[in-house]
């Protein structure tokens, strides 16, 4: 009898990257996804912010925003703003977490009345005899002054006599793409009843004659002075500010922070040195640094600069997120 001896093939192994593909596949029908593939994205060795630095010349948007207010009433816009638009970013990005806009009030117009969660702080650049009313106290707007607006504050921009009213939004909107809970409310007449008050008495303003005064009374090369509430804290938990005084010819130092800034430029002009790029500015001009961009300002030869800033700096402070460059590292550890 003859015996027949069947041998067996080998199993072909599985192709280890079909088996991988087949994971993630079978991983993204129960909606999960592997961090091991993301963990350099969501966990990177250095803050990776998306905006970019950027110069918005005022000599350049100046004539269009006036041309806007010939042809789009306040009634059609409500608020009459050129929104400052990070280039690598869409709106309401400034930078990842700032907005900022050039407002128009044009001679006899009201910007109506209306209130929201956002907080804004608004630095006037040019005009007279313009005004806002914030919760019932009408303040008039001056050159250089730097004027709060509250959350839920019912708020409303006017303007007396000729000539427009040109300010800097400054608001914390980009935050609110994360925590989807700001919502405006509008007011049923043009104009939130208000009674004058005295501007240098008023709690939400800062005249730029006393910051002025106080930037050239110290002495230094570069002075920085905080816009503060009475009570020394900073004017809100999401938004800040501060104003600098740059002699001619003379330089900041070179700062590398986690908090990203909006500045102004108030008067003078120089250029600012960002991660290694010159970028520069005069009188008028706007221009933005995100986080964890090494900066340095430094001011032309013919006169002292002096520059507003709003920034993120109270939020990340209260998150537990600010750190500059030199800064302790024990000093960024959590208690347990």
């Amino acid at each position: 009898m003859t015996t027949t001896t069947t041998t067996s093939q080998p199993t072909a192994e599985p192709n280890h990257e079909d088996t991988t593909t087949a994971l993630l596949a079978n991983l993204e029908k129960h909606h999960t996804k592997p961090l091991w593939a993301q963990m350099n994205r969501l966990n990177p060795p250095r803050p990776n912010p998306t905006a970019i630095p950027h110069v918005w010349k005022y000599e350049n948007i100046r004539p269009h925003l006036l041309r806007a207010g010939e042809l789009i009433t306040e009634k059609q816009a409500e608020r009459r703003v050129a929104m400052l638009v990070n280039p690598a970013r869409e709106p309401p990005f400034t930078t990842d977490t700032l907005y900022a806009g050039l407002q128009l009030v044009m001679p006899n117009e009201t910007a109506p009345a209306h209130r929201h969660t956002a907080f804004a702080m608004r630095f006037i650049i040019e005009g007279n005899g313009g005004f806002t009313a914030v919760h019932g106290r009408r303040i008039k707007m001056n050159r250089g002054d730097v004027i709060l607006t509250p959350t839920w504050n019912w708020h409303d921009h006017g303007k007396d006599g000729s000539g427009p009213m040109i300010w800097l939004d400054g608001l914390d909107l980009p935050n609110f793409v994360h925590y989807p809970v700001h919502f405006v409310e509008h007011y049923e007449a043009p104009r939130y009843p208000a009674e004058d008050v005295d501007t240098s008495a008023s709690p939400i303003v800062f005249p730029w004659s006393k910051m002025k005064a106080a930037l050239d009374a110290a002495g230094g090369d570069w002075v920085v002075k905080p816009y503060l509430k009475a009570n020394g804290k900073d004017v809100s938990l999401t938004l800040g500010g501060l104003a600098e005084r740059l002699v001619a010819g003379k330089s900041s130092p070179a700062i590398l922070e986690t908090a990203s800034s909006v500045y102004h430029v108030v008067e003078g002009s120089g250029h600012t040195v960002i991660d290694g790029k010159e970028y520069i500015w005069n009188r008028g001009d706007t221009f933005c640094i995100p986080a964890w961009h090494r900066y340095q300002h430094f001011a032309d030869q013919k006169e002292d600069v002096y520059l507003y800033r709003f920034d993120d700096k109270p939020m990340l402070k209260a998150l537990g997120f600010y750190r500059v460059e030199g800064q302790s590292d024990d000093s960024l550890v959590t208690p347990q």
